[in-house]
């Protein structure tokens, strides 16, 4: 086992802290990365708070993680070192299943979350990438392509498969009317990659205050959700919608911009369940669904796709030491529009 250096949330209601523990001892299909740079996911905020009822700790959150391959296991033929590679939100799938379902692994039974969560042993904790350093399979291990830059590539791990999922899945390209709801840090990848595909892209955010970085990065049309006109205007427009935000909103309301066969897509998790009405759906033949990341092939297809149009996240900055500062500013939405975290500030 080797040592490693990191931060974690001790308890709920604490900042996270620095902490010292034992990475595994690499298996033969094991990979040894060096962490170089690791998103801030609000997840990792809501997990390190215990906001979703499942926490384990002690907790090192992260996990939009690119950093060097450092060691490979004996077995390991996809990768060198010296690569550079990423890892994102889970690091083992199926555990329970005959067979790995390497386009839907996502969402079947044993999905082994990237840290706070057990290895299939069922005893080794998961820790993720607010660390200097990881084990993954090499099945896990993902490929970034040379011309991206490490640091803001880091967030396509989570925020870039997050929306470019549902973009494939439901078909985003020439011809489709594409609607964004919230410009954050899943937001504008929707914006970013939605473009790239070819589809006609809106932003449908709170307030004007972004339009400027919206168009910029490749949406046609921007409205504030909080003129009611906006609603009356859009009514009947777009073809798919991909909602961003984990805050309560009337879902109907959104559903009505919805062309016939439309559909709206959660990708952002409210903490309580909103009112849905049935006649929101029926007369358009509207669909209300939900998606979650990406299987770790599709994830490499987006990391791909990524490097052929040039597409990274826009990022800050920082050192782990402001770390709970940048959570606080997450949850203010005060950031444009990704925080990373440069390792290399845990020797200081």
């Amino acid at each position: 086992m080797a040592i490693a250096r990191g931060y974690a949330a001790t308890d709920a209601s604490q900042p996270l802290t620095p902490f010292t523990f034992e990475r595994r001892a690499p298996n033969a299909d094991d990979v040894v990365i060096s962490i170089e740079y690791c998103g801030v996911c609000h997840s990792d905020i809501h997990q390190a708070r215990n906001e979703w009822g499942f926490s384990k700790y002690p907790m090192v959150p992260g996990h939009e993680i690119v950093g060097t391959v450092s060691a490979v296991g004996s077995s390991v033929t996809k990768f060198k070192v010296g690569d550079k590679v990423g890892v994102g939100c889970f690091v083992d799938s199926c555990v329970g299943c005959a067979t790995r379902d390497l386009d839907n692994e996502q969402y079947m039974p044993g999905l082994v979350q990237t840290y706070n969560d057990v290895e299939a042993d069922g005893k080794t904790p998961t820790h993720g990438g607010y660390s200097d350093s990881i084990v993954v399979k090499e099945g896990y291990v993902l490929s970034i392509p040379d011309n991206l830059p490490l640091d803001a590539a880091a967030p396509l791990l989570c925020a870039g498969i997050t929306l470019y999922s549902p973009l494939r899945h439901w078909n985003a390209g020439p011809g489709k009317k594409v609607a964004i709801v919230g410009m954050g840090g899943l937001g504008h990848m929707g914006v970013k990659l939605g473009a790239a595909m070819g589809a006609d892209v809106t932003v449908l955010s709170q307030t004007l205050s972004k339009k400027e970085d919206g168009l910029k990065l490749g949406a046609r049309e921007y409205y504030a959700t909080s003129d009611a006109e906006t609603f009356a205007k859009l009514a009947g427009t777009f073809d798919l919608i991909i909602c961003t935000v984990g805050v309560a909103i009337d879902w109907n309301a959104y559903l009505g911009l919805l062309k016939v066969n439309g559909s709206m897509v959660l990708v952002g998790v409210p903490e309580h369940a909103v009112p849905v009405h049935a006649f929101s759906l029926i007369p358009g033949r509207r669909s209300l669904s939900g998606s979650m990341i990406g299987s770790i092939k599709e994830t490499q297809e987006m990391l791909d796709f990524c490097g052929e149009h040039g597409i990274v996240s826009e990022i800050e900055k920082i050192d782990i030491q402001n770390i709970n500062d940048a959570f606080e500013r997450v949850v203010k939405s005060d950031v444009r529009y990704r925080f990373v975290i440069d390792m290399a500030s845990l020797k200081a």
